[in-house]
This record gives structure tokens, C-alpha cells and sequence, in this order.
């Protein structure tokens, strides 16, 4: 057997493994972690045998989650949205375990067995689903909406389950004391921690804040979450009910946020070893006996949980389509299922078979949620009759709002960004049509005469319905990734000639952008830093000129659509103008030297010329790359000083 430093060694080389290539592949980590565990496990090639130590590893992970939930725990945010939480999300869960319960007595379990059983059923991915919601700019939707609301109810009802699961454990006679003394310890303790903690907790943090050491900040926020857990654990209660009051009492400071940055990397981490610890409890011989059961369990898991949220979304009023959606997105299982069945491990109220089944089938169905959510609109056009005439009638309202427009632009996300973005063409007298996914937002700018509709902008139709055939222009003003490129996709398949700019969070995601097909991106952190630089040296007494100066060589460098100008009749022939960088256009005709060659044969970069574009056809390609084969009739932009300029055409035409 391993000792504690060689476990943890090799439980976090097999987590480096897991996260590089299920990252590569883009699937959640933490079915990659299931995966290793079963591998090296006990039941597989047995490089980790069963011990404590991966035990108290694991339950670690546990403990950090926990602290991360009641981080994101606010009463506001609840009281905000009381009716989908707890409303939608309470009969969610409480309509899975009414429904598994009577099933696992007709099967011979007991009724705390399918309480037990029911409850892990319930459970949904926070993290694949919330991420899958962001990536497709659907956070705002109705079913968006419902389906965070679910998931923050089931995120709070772990914390009573977790009292109730050990309680099962003890003899009926002695059930309903435990029950009572367990959760009379946990009120006590929550009216102690609440009633008297937060101001201790804020007065604490302050004084730890005003050392200015992260260092002692870090140990700080460690002795607090681990003294909480130990204490939850004292009174008889669990680690991870500590670790929830912990957060939950940080989440109402202004250190918030501060706190979760720190925490993240050991959360991630140890949460990591849990779900290994998880794999290592799988027995592959056992599931492959049962294949059929276990795959019996996944498609009722997700056919029943989808019409529980189904049935639960119409009964608060949600339409057709819109309950379908949030029940197909919430259908699978999630590692919060995984939580409960460490806990259920270990009491012998599920036998070891069905709880292998169990644990199978959740791994089995959360491979299959992004696959279920990527087909959702499909499944919901297909059975929901009204989603057509829903449909049509978004269309009709993005067609009227563009019917009488032409040469306009098309903002695709109405925010803040989007926002300034509109009212910048308006005064500029420029048409726009804005599409947008959160209807309040549509709502109350629609009344207020902006030209927004509420609609998906990386939909074909859409666009057609944006008149994206008739616009000048295309405008994508939200900062995900994933997203943006699905609508350039979608543009660009419409209007290979239309130029389109987009907003990115971070430099690193320019590049991803601009071989999308963006005509230009622009990096919300690079623009930050040229203001905050441009303001700091205009208040030390730095020439406002020499600024204004010195933003524009920025720019310049960074963006290609600003970099150098067309000569005019107007231009001085000598001066300083006579030796800035410039644009000039090449056209090739059939004899020309450059037909039949790259870009990067012709070495244009010897006399300091660089190719800012090449139209072809009408079509104009920015910042072309040194593959790019020149045709006959093709227009090349070159960007350069007047005599540079003169030797690269000479070479593109003549050769020399």
C-alpha cells in the first residue's frame, strides 16, 4: 500500500492527466476524474487500493465545495427569484424523490433507502449546465432562468441532506430522535453563526485586511473555513454544514470576492481528488454484469426528470416550449449526486450493486447532457406544436424592426456594450438593429424607442430576419468566446463580404476571433489599459498632444483597419507626411509576376512592406496569411512608407 505522500502524488499526476486531455476535447473534468479513479482503483488495475487517506483527501474537496456554495449564497439574489427556487426547484427535487421512493419499495428497499436514492437522482451538474448556459448566451432566457433557479435550490438542499442521509442509518425506533437532536444542533448553530458571526466576520477580516499580506490573508481564510468545518463536526454534524455557514457568513462582507479567488485553486484541486476517489469506488466487472440496468437507469433518468421539470415548469406557468427546454437541459445527473453517495457509501441502506448501477448511470448521463442540450431546440420544434408559431412570431417582429433599413448595422447582444454602441450611431445618424436574448432588457428598451428585438442572433433565420443581406456592417458585443463564433459562423455563411467587428474579454482570444472571420477584435483589457495610461499622464503634466499622439501609435500597432491611410490629391508630397506609413493598392493583371505564387514567396517584407488586405471578387480578406495564392484580378493592399511601397509593387508585377 502507497503511503500518504505517494497517494497523493499519484492521485494528482492522474489529475494533470485528466484535466490537459479532457479539456482538449472539451468535456468537463470531472468525468475524467470518474474515469481515472475507476482505473487505478481497486476494482480495476488497483494502483490505489481503498485507504483513509484518499477518505480524508476527498472529503476535503467536499468541504471546499461547500464553502464555494454558501460564497454564492445571498439572500437578495433568493428573494429575487423565491417562486422559481423555491418554487420550480422544490418540486423538482421533492417530485423525484416522491416518485423514486414507491419504486425502490416495489424493488425491496426501505423507505430511507429511496429517499437516499431518489435524492442523488435529483441532482443536476451546476457546473456543466451554468457553463453550457453562458457559452450559449441563454443565462437570460426563460428556461435559462428557470433552470439556475433549479439548480440553486438543489445546491441548498444539499445542505439538509447531508444531515438527513446519516440519520437514515439508525433503527426506526431511534430515527426520529436523531433526526430531531441533529436538527436542533443545526438551527443552534445557525442562529449563532448568523446571529452573531457576520459582524464578528467582517470586524475580523478588516483587521487581517489592513496587514496587507496576502500570505496571512490566505491562512486566514483557511483557519476559517477548516475551524468552521471542525466545529460543524464537534457538535455532530458534518464537516461540509461547517464549511457551507463558513462561506455563507464571508458571502455578506465586501471580501467576498476576494476570498473566492484564493480559494479557488485548493477547491479545484481537492475536488478534483474527490471525484477521483469517486471513480475508485466504481467496479467495472460489477457494471459490465449489469450493463443493461445501468443503461435502463440512464434513460429513465433522463425521460423522468425531464417530465417532473416539465410538469412542475407548466403548473408555474411557463409555456410548452419553455418547459421542455428546462427539462431537457436538467434531465441528466450531477456532482452533487456524487456528494451524496459518498455519504450513502458506507451506511448499507442501498446494496453495494444497485449503488455501482447508481453511480454508473450518473457518469453515463452527464456525458450525455451537452449532447441533450445541443439537440434541446430541435427535440422542442419537433413535439411542441405553438414553438412554431412562437418562432414565426420573433421573426416577424426582427423583420418589421428591419424591413425599412438598409446599409444599417447589426448589433448582436444589447448590454451596456451594445448599448453605447447604439447610441454612438445614432448621433452619427447610422441605422442599427439590435438582437437581444433577455426580454425585460428588450422590454424596457423597446419602450423607450430603441431599436432592439428579442432574438438569437446565432440563428440563421435571424439574421435573415436582421436583413444581414442588406447591412453595412455587423457588430457582436458580448464577450464570449464560444459564442461569438457561432454567430460570425452563421454571418459569414450568409455574407462571406460582410465586415464584422467583435468584442473580446481578454488578448488571448483575438486570435480564435480573427480566424473566425472578425474583420477587426477589440480587447476589452488592452483598451482599458490605453485609457487608465492616457488619464494618468495627462494629470503628471504630460502634453495632451504627446498623449493623443502616442494612443494613436498604439492603436495602430494593434489594429490592422487603423493602421496606415490611402494617399490623396490632398496631401503634402514632402514633410513628415511624406514618410508615414500608408495603404496602396496593387492590382494584378494575368501577366503579372505575383499570379500563381504565395504571399510568402514574394518576400515583401525585405523592403518593410507588410499585405494589409486582398480583394478578390469583391470579397476582401484582412490581414491575409503567407499562404494566400494570388490570383489574376486580385487587388493587394499593401501598408508601407512611399519608397517601400514603390519596390514591393515593382516585385509583385515585374519580380524585381
Amino acid at each position: 500500500m502507497p503511503n500518504t505522500l505517494e497517494l497523493v502524488l499519484l492521485l494528482l499526476a492522474a489529475a494533470v492527466v485528466t484535466v490537459a486531455i479532457f479539456r482538449s476535447i472539451n468535456l468537463p473534468p470531472v468525468l475524467g476524474y470518474l474515469l481515472v479513479g475507476a482505473a487505478v482503483g481497486p476494482h480495476a488495475l488497483k494502483l490505489v487500493p481503498a485507504s483513509d487517506g484518499a477518505s480524508h483527501l476527498a472529503e476535503f474537496g467536499v468541504v471546499f465545495l461547500m464553502f464555494s456554495i454558501g460564497l454564492e449564497f445571498s439572500l437578495p439574489r433568493l428573494l429575487a427569484m423565491k417562486r422559481t427556487v423555491f418554487g420550480l426547484g422544490a418540486a423538482q427535487v421533492l417530485g423525484c424523490i416522491a416518485l423514486v421512493m414507491p419504486v425502490g419499495y416495489l424493488l425491496g428497499l426501505g423507505w430511507g433507502a429511496g429517499l437516499a436514492l431518489g435524492s442523488t437522482l435529483a441532482m443536476s451538474s451546476t457546473a456543466i449546465l451554468s457553463k453550457l448556459l453562458s457559452d450559449r448566451m441563454e443565462l437570460d432566457s426563460k428556461h435559462g432562468r428557470e433552470t439556475m433557479g433549479v439548480l440553486l435550490f438543489q445546491d441548498i438542499a444539499v445542505v439538509p441532506l447531508l444531515i438527513l442521509l446519516p440519520a437514515l442509518s439508525q433503527p426506526a425506533e431511534a430515527l426520529a430522535e436523531t433526526l430531531g437532536i441533529a436538527a436542533l444542533k443545526a438551527v443552534v448553530l445557525l442562529v449563532l453563526v448568523l446571529g452573531f458571526g457576520q459582524r464578528l466576520m467582517r470586524t475580523w477580516f478588516t483587521i487581517v485586511a489592513r496587514r496587507r499580506s496576502g500570505e496571512l490573508f490566505m491562512l486566514n481564510v483557511l483557519l476559517i473555513t477548516l475551524g468552521l468545518a471542525w466545529l460543524s463536526q464537534l457538535v455532530g454534524l458534518s464537516l461540509a454544514l461547517g464549511a457551507f455557514l463558513a462561506g455563507m457568513l464571508i458571502s455578506e462582507t465586501e471580501f467576498r470576492y476576494q476570498v473566492e479567488e484564493d480559494i479557488k485553486p485548493f477547491r479545484d484541486v481537492l475536488l478534483g481528488l474527490f471525484f477521483v476517489t469517486v471513480g475508485m469506488f466504481l467496479d467495472v466487472h460489477v457494471i459490465a454484469s449489469h450493463l443493461f440496468a445501468v443503461l435502463g437507469m440512464v434513460a429513465a433518468l433522463l425521460v423522468v426528470k425531464c417530465a417532473i421539470v416539465f410538469a412542475a415548469s407548466r403548473a408555474f406557468g411557463s409555456s410548452a416550449g419553455t418547459a421542455l427546454r428546462t427539462g431537457l437541459w436538467l434531465c441528466a445527473g450531477g456532482e452533487f449526486g456524487f456528494v451524496l453517495v459518498s455519504q450513502i457509501d458506507g451506511l448499507d441502506l442501498i446494496p453495494p450493486a444497485l449503488l455501482q448501477t447508481t453511480v454508473a448511470a450518473l457518469v453515463v448521463s452527464m456525458l450525455l447532457a451537452p449532447l441533450v442540450v445541443q439537440a434541446s431546440d430541435r427535440i422542442v420544434m419537433r413535439f411542441v406544436a405553438s414553438e412554431w408559431l412562437l418562432r414565426s412570431m420573433e421573426l416577424t417582429r426582427v423583420a418589421a424592426q428591419s424591413m425599412n433599413t438598409s446599409k444599417h448595422i447589426i448589433i448582436c447582444g444589447y448590454g451596456r456594450s451594445g448599448q453605447y454602441m447604439a447610441r454612438f450611431l445614432e448621433q452619427e445618424n447610422v441605422s442599427y438593429v439590435a438582437l437581444d436574448l433577455d426580454p425585460e432588457r428588450v422590454r424596457e428598451a423597446g419602450a423607450a424607442g430603441d431599436t432592439v428585438v428579442y432574438g438569437d442572433a446565432s440563428r440563421h433565420e435571424t439574421l435573415m430576419a436582421a436583413g444581414i443581406m442588406r447591412a453595412s456592417a455587423l457588430v457582436i458585443s458580448f464577450g464570449e468566446v464560444e459564442a461569438a463564433l457561432r454567430v460570425l459562423h452563421r454571418a459569414l455563411a450568409l455574407r462571406p463580404d460582410l465586415p464584422i467587428v467583435t468584442r473580446a474579454a481578454d488578448e488571448k482570444d483575438m486570435d480564435r476571433l480573427a480566424q473566425g472571420g472578425a474583420a477587426e477584435v477589440v480587447p476589452e483589457a488592452f483598451e482599458g489599459s490605453i485609457m487608465l495610461a492616457s488619464h494618468a499622464l495627462a494629470l503628471i503634466g504630460v502634453p495632451l498632444n504627446r498623449v493623443v499622439r502616442r494612443i494613436r501609435d498604439v492603436r495602430n500597432q494593434r489594429y490592422a483597419l487603423m493602421r496606415g491611410f490611402f494617399h490623396g490629391t490632398t496631401d503634402a508630397a514632402d514633410g513628415p507626411e511624406a514618410r508615414q506609413v500608408r495603404l496602396h493598392p496593387v492590382t494584378l493583371p494575368a501577366g503579372a509576376h505575383a499570379v500563381g505564387r504565395t504571399l510568402g514567396a514574394m518576400a515583401l517584407d525585405d523592403f518593410g512592406v507588410s499585405v494589409s488586405a486582398v480583394r478578390r471578387r469583391n470579397i476582401r480578406g484582412v490581414a491575409p496569411s503567407a499562404e494566400t495564392l494570388m490570383q489574376a484580378g486580385d487587388v493587394i493592399v499593401l501598408m508601407g512608407v512611399p519608397a517601400d511601397l514603390e519596390q514591393a509593387e515593382g516585385r509583385l508585377l515585374r519580380g524585381r
